[in-house]
């Protein structure tokens, strides 16, 4: 029986497939072969052929992790605004509540 696949939007599909293809590219720039950059990031060579064809079944530390060793820029250009962003988001994230409860709807109960 064939394996179920989770749907995804095409910008999701579109956007792994960028993502695995700059990953591609600056290995390549820096002269690195799939088996040293699997190593180094800790991954099988099947699993970096998986991230670099944009597979949207990659876990997301895999793919990050490929990204880092390379040099492809995430989130921001350099590690200060990165740590910026991220003690403003931290800070943001406290006051969140930890889980959103929807009202329970009151039973009807007038015979």
């Amino acid at each position: 029986m064939p394996k179920k696949t989770r749907p995804y939007s095409r910008y999701a599909k579109e956007a792994a497939v960028l993502l695995g293809q700059l990953i591609r590219k600056a290995r390549i720039d820096r002269k690195m072969t799939t088996e040293e950059l699997a190593d180094r990031a800790g991954l099988s060579r099947g699993l970096l052929r998986r991230i670099e064809n944009g597979d949207l079944g990659c876990t997301l530390g895999a793919v990050f992790e490929a990204a880092a060793i390379v040099g492809v820029p995430l989130f921001a250009a350099d590690e200060r605004a990165l740590t910026s962003a991220l003690a403003s988001n931290t800070a943001v994230m406290t006051l969140m509540p930890k889980a959103v409860h929807t009202p329970r709807a009151k039973p009807d109960d007038n015979f």
